[in-house]
């Protein structure tokens, strides 16, 4: 059995493999369905929300500024992928949904991937995807707190270092 560095070690090369083999992923749906990878990402972000959210909360979630996220809004609105909804709790402020017809189009885009995906955690018992999903929940946690400080490093004019060149 490895050590516990070992697979330690294992899980984050295998989760940097696994972030690249996602990001081709997204790239070939949005292709797919004819769209920017942000774009399909915003439309996900919607087709997992219970309710409709703002531009702002959007902009949030997509790591976009609110200039960007209302471009981006007003863009999958035009294409009829989005709605605008009036905020009941506020008549000035309008809250951004997916068109019904967008969440068809993206659910059937989903069939095929979603049965593979849904294969390989046939694979697993019980226990095993209570871990598996503790740690993307945890994983996804870090991954946005990290992309919040690269963000914040940014915005305060700081320089990432530049990755130490191999001899």
């Amino acid at each position: 059995m490895p050590k516990r560095a070992e697979l330690v070690d294992r899980i984050k090369e295998e989760s940097r493999r696994h972030y690249a083999a996602w990001t081709l992923f997204n790239q070939a749906m949005a292709d797919h369905l004819g769209l920017h990878p942000t774009d399909l990402q915003c439309l996900n972000l919607l087709a997992m929300e219970r309710e409709p959210l703002s531009t702002g909360e959007v902009a949030r979630l997509a790591g976009l500024t609110p200039g960007s996220a209302t471009r981006l809004v007003d863009r999958l609105e035009k294409a009829g992928l989005v709605e605008r909804r009036a905020d009941p709790g506020d008549r000035r402020r309008a809250l951004v949904a997916l068109a019904p017809a967008a969440q068809s189009r993206i659910a059937a885009a989903w069939d095929v991937p979603g049965g593979a995906f849904r294969a390989v955690l046939d694979g697993y018992r019980d226990e095993e995807l209570a871990v598996i999903g503790d740690y993307l929940r945890k994983g996804s946690e870090v991954g946005l707190a990290q992309a919040e400080r690269l963000r914040a490093a940014g915005r305060a004019g700081e320089s990432t270092p530049p990755a130490a060149a191999s001899s």
